[in-house]
């Protein structure tokens, strides 16, 4: 099994049922114990858990449920949202990332004849009843934390699709444009995202500049559009222009 396979599903094992042992989770990855241990510190490293007796137990800085979430810099999401939704056409195959900002703009998709594929539960909840529009859910193990689907069936299923736009989301965005997740177990998830879309349109509210995040997700370059407002860092901002992305303000 390869190493982020294995992060994946220690990090799913620990949120689903909290602290475990070394032993536990050998077993679990039928992998020895050792190899526990090397994987438990590199995770410890990056900031997703940390160690106790015999085992290892979710950070304490581990992100904030997806209702926690959604409640801030609630005018900002909705602008971003709205210039979005402009950038969407009848007929459009849009790919519709995890995050709040997302959440907010498949609310302005209802009754629109478009297709909306994503990993988002939130989405699929928002758009489940909606029969304007042809909805796609991507399998996969979920994440009842933040509401989306994640795991090497996710990364199949979008190996398999070709979509015009992904709107992306982030965590929190560094000064050279590269853009971040709080947590490895999206990571991959994202990078088969960019590779099954024609242009990739990234949601980001002043708040994430600079943000949080500690897995990179990727740079500037592999961004077609950045749609934030006046007030994020201007730094930030030219980065990404310099990169050949359109910086878009809602």
């Amino acid at each position: 099994m390869l190493a982020h396979r294995r992060y994946e599903q220690i990090l799913d094992r620990l949120r689903d049922d909290g602290p475990a042992e070394v032993r536990a989770l050998a077993d679990l990855l039928s992998v020895s114990e050792a190899t526990v241990r090397r994987d438990l510190a590199r995770l410890e490293r990056d900031g997703a858990l940390h160690r106790v007796r015999g085992g290892a137990a979710l950070s304490g800085q581990a992100e904030p449920p997806f209702a926690q979430v959604a409640t801030s810099h609630l005018p900002d999401k909705e602008a971003l949202a709205s210039r979005a939704a402009q950038m969407i056409d009848d007929g459009d195959v849009v790919l519709l990332d995890i995050g709040t900002t997302v959440h907010r703009l498949a609310a302005r998709l209802t009754g629109r004849h478009v297709t909306v594929v994503t990993s988002n539960l939130a989405v699929y909840e928002e758009l489940a009843t909606d029969v304007a529009v042809d909805l796609m859910l991507l399998g996969g193990s979920v994440r009842r934390n933040y509401r989306s689907t994640v795991g090497f069936l996710t990364e199949q299923a979008l190996r398999q699709i070709h979509v015009g736009t992904l709107f992306l989301g982030t965590s929190g965005i560094r000064t050279t444009g590269a853009v971040l997740d709080t947590t490895t177990v999206e990571v991959p998830v994202k990078h088969a995202m960019i590779a099954a879309a024609d242009r990739v349109v990234l949601l980001a509210d002043p708040g994430k500049f600079p943000g949080s995040g500690l897995a990179r997700v990727c740079g500037p370059e592999d961004v077609d559009v950045l749609v934030t407002r006046e007030e994020a860092c201007p730094t930030t901002r030219a980065a990404f222009e310099d990169a050949g992305c359109e910086v878009v303000l809602a």
